[in-house]
């Protein structure tokens, strides 16, 4: 699933692809603003990991839990 994230006081968003749900992804979240001087961690398909304080997260954007098929595919009639 692809993640964007919106930082305060920062023009550019952070884009991540990950294997987590987006239900996992909301709870780490609201775990991270409720503590305090929380980090919200996400971790990339690739090894990629992104640290954020929570309390400087604008939105937080969920994409499709499964990838769309890309390409032609061939039918039997």
């Amino acid at each position: 699933m692809e993640i964007k994230i919106g930082i305060t006081n920062i023009a550019r968003e952070v884009s991540i692809e990950t294997e987590d749900t987006g239900e996992a992804v909301e709870t780490a979240l609201r775990s991270a603003l409720a503590a305090e001087n929380g980090l919200l961690a996400i971790s990339g398909e690739k090894g990629r990991r992104v640290l954020i304080p929570a309390n400087q997260i604008g939105y937080l954007e969920l994409g499709q839990d499964q990838h769309r098929p890309v390409g032609f595919g061939a039918f039997e009639s």
